[in-house]
């Protein structure tokens, strides 16, 4: 497929971006900074104006695409590019910047009859990632049928864009997917960061304990590309055990005392539900903590 990919260059687009070029994807990078991997197009794009992000995506990407009888076109779009957390910027720039950019890169995508759109969502959509103060969900596992009553900027510009793409899937009948993506986790951070983590789950109650290791994210991806006729759809996507040592029982009991449990769960198993894109893409995740550090469990 020929990719034209949003925000190639940051924490988990560089990931993403590399893992569908890898797979024999024509990917284009449509980014503020070059990623400046030779497997993949750099094209500097400001999305939150319009004409250029019309521009780029009805461009041409590469020079060797001029030998061709016929202007490329893209059959996918792939849209990470955002101000990608709160407290970078203002909050009245995080919402504008992660809107308009989402808008415009909708419209000229849908405009352009390409027919598969991905584009990222966020855990933080729940509420309870950036709440001010204590925030539980009404129900465990959360899945995507939990409400999403967010109050920071980032967040709500995130259900926003969610509305915005349902919008242009009923305008254009294709198929849009908006990825609740979980904290984002390079392969080399489970030794840096998660020790503090299996001593303390209380450091991940904002991520409901969750995770989501980059090379599952580009699978979770490339699903999303390889299975069509979904129309719109939302998922959850994390990893499927927790990122603390402790156990569900042993979480629910301390933090989520009192909160409907609206199905048995597994010992490890995330409280972020991934049923539906297991369900619906196929999706299996491959990695884990404990593939890195020893369970701390183990031993006692």
């Amino acid at each position: 497929m020929r990719i034209f990919f949003t925000g190639g260059s940051g924490k988990a687009g560089r990931h993403v971006a590399t893992h569908l070029a890898e797979q024999g994807h024509q990917v284009t990078n449509a980014d503020l900074v070059p990623l400046r991997h030779p497997a993949v197009a750099d094209l500097r794009v400001d999305l939150t104006d319009a004409g250029e992000t019309y521009s780029a995506l009805a461009g041409l990407a590469r020079f060797d695409e001029l030998e061709l009888a016929a202007k490329p076109s893209y059959d996918a779009v792939v849209h990470f590019a955002a101000v990608p957390a709160i407290l970078l910027t203002s909050e009245a720039k995080t919402y504008a910047i992660n809107v308009l950019s989402t808008y415009n890169v909708l419209e000229a995508a849908t405009r352009l009859g390409v027919r598969k759109i991905v584009f990222a969502s966020s855990e933080t959509t729940y509420g309870v990632c950036f709440a001010q103060g204590e925030r539980r969900p009404l129900y465990v596992p959360v899945d995507e049928e939990h409400p999403t009553v967010p109050e920071d900027s980032y967040a709500m510009a995130k259900v926003a864009n969610e509305v915005t793409a349902r919008s242009f899937q009923i305008r254009s009948g294709a198929d849009i997917y908006g990825l609740r993506i979980n904290n984002v986790i390079e392969p080399h951070e489970y030794a840096e960061m998660f020790p503090p983590f299996l001593d303390d789950p209380a450091l991940r109650r904002r991520n409901l304990f969750a995770y989501i290791d980059t090379r599952d994210l580009g699978q979770m991806v490339q699903r999303c590309l390889e299975v069509d006729g979904l129309g719109y759809e939302v998922f959850n996507v994390a990893n499927a055990d927790m990122s603390v040592a402790a156990t569900t029982d042993e979480v629910r009991e301390r933090f989520y005392d009192g909160v409907e449990l609206r199905r048995p769960m597994g010992r490890d198993e995330t409280f972020y539900s991934i049923d539906k894109a297991r369900g619906l893409l196929g999706y299996v995740p491959q990695h884990s903590w404990r593939d890195v550090l020893p369970d701390p469990r183990a031993s006692s």
